[in-house]
C-alpha cells in the first residue's frame, strides 16, 4: 500500500477510461487491472446527462477514486475552467492537468502548464500535471506546490515506452520526495516493469489496454507487471557489470574428492 495525495492506494497502476469498445469491457478491464484510480475526461463523459449516462453509472459501480483531466485544453483559461467544472461535477479536488502545446506530438505547453498549476493550486486543487521529462520544468512545478508530477514516457498513445531513460532516472534521483508517475507512451507490460524498477511510484495508461484485442487480459498483464516492477525495486536490482562473474564460484577442491583414499 502507498499514499497518493493522502489516499491509501493498493495498486500502483492508474488507468484511463476512454477508447474501450463498450462500458462493460471498460469495467472488466479496470477490475482486472486492480487499479483504484481512474481518469475521466470532462469533455467526453458528463455525469447525470438526462439520468441515463451508462458510462457514469459503470464508473460509479466500480467504487474507484476519480481523477478528472483537462484533456483537449490548449490554454490556461480553458484548462482552469475545465478543472473548475470537473470539481463540481465529479466532486473531487484532484485534477490531472493537461495543457497541450503541439498538435502533432500532443506535447504539453510547459509555460501554460506552470501558470495553470499555480492558479489551480491557489484554488485548492491537488494538481497532477502531465508534463515532459524536463528537470527544470518539474522543479518549477514542485516549487509551485505540486506534490505529484506525471512526466511522459513518450507521446500520448505512441506505445514507444520510456524513450529517454536518462532524463527519467535523473528526475527520480533529483526529486526523491515527490510522487512521480509515468503518464503516456506506455505500450506494453515490459515498459511498466521498467518504470517501476527505476523507482517511479506508478504508471498511468489507457491506450495500451483499451486498444488491445483483449483489454481485460491485457489489464491483468499490466496488473502483474506493476507488482513485479515494484517488488524488484524494493528487493534491490544488482548493477550491471562489464565482465562475467560465475554464479557458482570455485572455492578449492571439488566436494567429490574430499576424503578420497590416497
Amino acid at each position: 500500500m502507498w499514499s497518493l495525495a493522502e489516499q491509501k492506494i493498493n495498486s500502483r497502476l492508474l488507468i484511463g477510461s476512454a477508447l474501450y469498445p463498450s462500458p462493460e469491457i471498460m469495467s472488466g478491464a479496470i477490475r482486472a487491472s486492480g487499479a483504484q484510480v481512474v481518469t475521466v475526461s470532462l469533455r467526453r463523459q458528463l455525469p447525470n446527462h438526462q439520468g441515463e449516462n451508462r458510462f457514469w453509472q459503470t464508473i460509479q459501480a466500480l467504487g474507484v477514486h476519480l481523477l478528472p483531466n483537462t484533456a483537449g485544453c490548449y490554454s490556461v483559461k480553458e484548462a482552469v475552467t475545465t478543472a473548475q467544472m470537473a470539481r463540481e461535477l465529479f466532486n473531487t479536488h484532484w485534477i490531472k492537468l493537461e495543457v497541450i502545446g503541439d498538435d502533432y506530438t500532443l506535447q504539453p505547453d510547459p509555460f501554460a502548464l506552470l501558470e495553470a498549476s499555480k492558479e489551480l493550486i491557489s484554488q485548492g486543487f491537488e494538481v497532477f500535471p502531465y508534463c515532459t521529462d524536463d528537470l527544470v520544468l518539474c522543479e518549477k512545478l514542485v516549487a509551485a506546490g505540486c506534490r505529484i508530477i506525471m512526466p511522459w514516457g513518450a507521446p500520448i498513445g505512441s506505445g514507444r515506452g520510456l524513450i529517454n531513460p536518462y532524463a527519467l532516472k535523473n528526475l527520480r534521483q533529483r526529486l526523491p520526495e515527490i510522487t512521480l508517475i509515468i503518464d503516456a507512451g506506455i505500450g506494453s507490460p515490459a515498459h511498466a516493469v521498467q518504470a517501476l524498477e527505476m523507482g517511479f511510484d506508478g504508471v498511468l495508461l489507457n491506450t495500451a489496454i483499451a486498444q488491445s484485442p483483449e483489454p481485460v487480459a491485457m489489464a491483468q498483464a499490466f496488473n502483474f507487471a506493476v507488482q513485479a516492477g515494484r517488488l524488484a525495486y524494493d528487493a534491490g536490482i544488482i548493477p550491471p557489470k562489464d565482465l562475467a562473474q560465475p554464479s557458482t564460484p570455485t572455492l578449492g577442491t571439488p566436494f567429490w574428492q574430499l576424503g578420497k583414499a590416497e
